[in-house]
């Protein structure tokens, strides 16, 4: 910021009052003068140049950018081509997203000037903007060696080093930082999250303790703290210091995504489904609090509520396929088959090494239309599948629709439950489709009988089991 040189007009009122009385001049003269005499040229400048600072400053605190750049037009050619003011401009500039803008004045300050901090920071902040990282790095070191105490510029450094997890060099930026500034709260949280990947959480906790001590009305310092706290187990403390972290930043998403986390840790998932609710309600294109929010409606059994929070996952982040696998699901469960596959497609296209979603969305496709329909596809999934895997044996069957016996004795074979209560699903949803339900029921009952609630394939085979009312304590179906 600039320093404040401009003379207040009251104070210019007073002085003129005084030396208009020394002359013997009546009251009423002397405000009349007050009114009607005119302003020195220097005055004025430096009087419109305070006035339109302090009308950016107010724009700047309602994040109103494109307001608080427009006044720095209203400034003389002059005092818009001080450098302050060109540093400043920039500023605003890169925190308005406008990083190409902001670049071509701090180069033209810095063509004058190489050893201008500030405008290599602005250099070096449009760069992390623009996502070229190595660039950034590069103007940063060029700081540091301009003035080997930048604070900003180290603790900047020690971040991106942190990032990387290059947990040395972060270390050794933020050490410098802190031997230069002991109480800056950004290094202290920096130094603080390096003893906390190195397992060190004394260390970290003390810093911790530090940053909350020095900057009590500041919610990261607790959020951080929160953090260690919950990956050390101490669930209520991390509880405590993101109530407080919230107090002080209530429309935090991450503040309300770990509240969530925690809630959930501490088994009081009505809580955490509405903290996640909240951070959705903050950010809904941000992706995160959607997983969580979907697994509990689905465990709460608002199937629908969770099958919404599924499909908008999936549009957010087409790559994130647990989202397709959760839509595809309840899909099956409303027997929306053609969905269902559709789903199961996507997922099997985002993880095309997880043949469970091939084999769903066989299953799927084969009840939606014909039970050759997917024949094509299978083939081309059984090009990439391991012969000599049980997944294989069963993506043939569907394929070959053929076979059964020796798939049914391989799946009896196989050693490792998790894989024998998945292919046993998937022999029950064959049996069913071909029409032999008596045995599609034995086989289902089998999945429930290895009680691996682990896999995906569980649920939907519960959620069968209940459509029909049968159970492995008798059978009763409808």
């Amino acid at each position: 910021m600039l320093p404040c040189r401009i003379t207040n007009n009251c104070i210019l009122y007073n002085s003129m009052i005084t030396s208009s009385t020394k002359r013997g001049l009546s009251l009423f003269f002397m405000a009349l003068l007050v009114l009607i005499a005119p302003i020195p040229p220097l005055f004025a400048q430096e009087n419109n140049t305070e006035s339109t600072l302090n009308a950016v400053a107010d724009y700047l605190a309602r994040r109103d950018y494109s307001a608080a750049l427009a006044l720095f037009n209203s400034l003389s050619p002059d005092e818009a081509e001080k450098t302050e003011i060109l540093v400043m401009r920039a500023s605003i500039l890169n925190s308005a997203g406008r990083p190409a803008e902001a670049r071509t004045i701090a180069n033209r300050i810095v063509s004058k000037e190489p050893d201008n901090t500030d405008a290599l920071m602005i250099l070096a902040d449009a760069a992390a903007l623009e996502g070229k990282d190595r660039e950034r790095r590069n103007t940063l070191e060029q700081v540091i060696k301009a003035d080997p105490k930048n604070v900003r510029a180290l603790t900047d450094l020690g971040n991106i080093s942190l990032g990387a997890r290059s947990l040395r060099i972060a270390a050794n930026y933020f050490d410098q930082a802190l031997a230069a500034e002991p109480g800056n709260g950004e290094a202290l949280l920096g130094r603080a999250t390096v003893y906390r990947y190195t397992q060190e959480p004394r260390n970290a906790e003390q810093l911790f303790n530090r940053a909350v001590n020095l900057y009590p009305q500041w919610a990261r310092p607790l959020h951080e703290r929160a953090r260690l706290y919950k990956g050390a187990g101490f669930n209520n403390d991390a509880l405590n210091d993101l109530n407080a972290a919230k107090a002080l930043e209530p429309d935090n998403y991450w503040i309300a995504v770990d509240r969530g986390l925690t809630l959930m840790d501490l088994a009081r998932k009505p809580e955490a489904l509405e903290e996640f609710q909240h951070a959705i309600a903050m950010d809904p294109n941000n992706f995160l609090a959607y997983v969580y929010s979907a697994g509990i409606k689905e465990e709460f059994g608002d199937y629908a509520g969770a099958e919404r929070d599924y499909a908008t996952l999936g549009k957010l982040r087409p790559d994130y396929y647990f989202a397709f696998e959760g839509l595809g699901m309840l899909k099956m469960k409303n027997q929306q088959w053609a969905e269902a596959r559709d789903a199961f497609l996507e997922a099997y296209k985002q993880a095309p090494k997880e043949y469970a979603y091939a084999l769903l969305a066989a299953v799927n496709w084969m009840r939606a239309g014909r039970q050759t329909d997917p024949r094509q596809f299978l083939a081309q999934v059984l090009r990439t599948a391991p012969r000599d895997s049980l997944e294989y044996s069963m993506l043939r069957l569907f394929h070959d629709l053929s076979g059964d016996i020796d798939v049914a004795v391989k799946v009896d074979m196989e050693v490792n439950l998790n894989t024998k209560a998945r292919m046993l699903f998937y022999l029950a949803c064959y049996y069913d489709i071909r029409g032999n339900r008596t045995l599609a029921n034995k086989y289902y009952l089998s999945v429930q009988e290895l009680d691996r609630m682990a896999v995906p394939e569980w649920r939907l085979n519960e959620w069968i089991l209940e459509e029909r009312g049968i159970s492995l304590r008798g059978t009763n179906e409808r």
